[in-house]
């Protein structure tokens, strides 16, 4: 599924199950809400903080896929094809930092 698609998919959800969208205050502070759950698996799982018992049962793909759902409902809310910003932001990275990521000796 491209970004476009999973646009189209989310908004059929909203339509279907979800009544109508957050308002887009409400949806960023979800996204916060979202964000702060994958920090704190990667912190704990990945980092130096001890793992909790009950954190161990978290599943970072779902929360990651949290993240992206919040994402999605904002991009379609302010009516911004994700897909072409993608598109765009990743051609900019390409030519920008291609030789600077290249030539960073930290990362050799």
């Amino acid at each position: 599924m491209n970004i476009q698609d999973a646009q189209k998919a989310v908004d059929t959800w909203i339509q279907e199950h979800g009544v109508r969208y957050f308002n887009e205050l409400t949806n960023m502070a979800q996204l916060t809400e979202e964000v702060g759950e994958v920090a704190r698996i990667i912190a704990r799982r990945y980092g130096e903080q001890s793992e909790k018992e009950s954190d161990k049962e978290k599943d970072l793909g779902e929360e990651l896929a949290d993240v992206v759902f919040v994402v999605l409902c904002l991009a379609n809310q302010t009516g911004i094809d994700l897909q072409a910003a993608f598109d765009k932001k990743l051609d900019i990275k390409t030519k920008r930092d291609h030789d600077r990521h290249h030539q960073n000796k930290k990362l050799q």
